[in-house]
């Protein structure tokens, strides 16, 4: 688990074929790596991955073909930076929200403004991750836990305040650009749990039609004020 908040930039040093997926070799900056060992988890840019070896002012990891495929690690090359975070411990404080690292989808910025001394970004999900999204809400982008300012259909709004953009790689996002994209646990388990016995059937049995909207989010207090 981790909480969304990035401790460090790093970058892509290689990422060199095994196999039929890839081995990532990662440069972790200013990331302390003096309390991971082998099998530790680091997030990289939100994809939650296993440190298989430490080679040094940095780490690796294997990636399969699965994440390569769903999550936006398939655009990264040797110099991309990268989004780091460390797994949570016990007595982390939870600064941002209860992030899995498991990436839901891909979405696309599709706008970027400057806002005073913010900068405001417009970023399509995919359709099905829609009803997940609430205006003020959480929502994590390539690991940053960031809080929805509006939503319209699959688009929802961002103002990125400037310690943000310093601290982690949203400075250099354009439109066109993919970032991988987590929602809520908890919208996650509450649409689970309002199916009710469904929640037993087989995938081929059910037809559940989410009851997850802004107004229950709210009404249960799980949006921010």
């Amino acid at each position: 688990m981790f909480t969304g908040i990035i401790e460090s930039i790093g970058s892509i040093r290689a990422m060199t074929p095994k196999g039929g997926d890839v081995r990532l070799l990662v440069d972790t900056g200013k990331l302390d790596l003096g309390d991971v060992k082998l099998g530790d988890s680091i997030a990289v840019s939100g994809v939650c991955l296993t440190v298989v070896d430490l080679p040094g002012n940095g780490f690796a990891a294997d990636v399969s073909r699965e994440t390569l495929d769903c999550t936006a690690m398939s655009d990264l090359k040797a110099g991309s930076p990268v989004n780091l975070e460390k797994a949570l411990t016990p007595t982390t404080r939870l600064g941002g929200h209860l992030v899995s690292g498991h990436v839901d989808g891909v979405g696309e910025v599709v706008a970027r403004s400057e806002n005073a001394r913010a900068v405001e970004f417009r970023i399509r999900a995919p359709k099905e991750l829609a009803k997940y999204i609430a205006h003020k809400g959480s929502i994590t982008v390539d690991g940053t836990s960031l809080t929805v300012n509006a939503v319209d259909g699959a688009e929802f709004a961002l103002t990125i305040i400037p310690h943000t953009l310093s601290e982690t790689i949203m400075a250099s996002y354009q439109p066109g650009r993919r970032v991988n994209l987590e929602v809520d646990l908890l919208a996650r388990y509450l649409e689970r749990l309002l199916m009710g016995d469904k929640a037993a059937e087989s995938d081929s049995r059910q037809k559940p039609a989410s009851n997850i909207t802004e107004s229950f989010l709210a009404a249960n207090g799980y949006l921010k004020s």
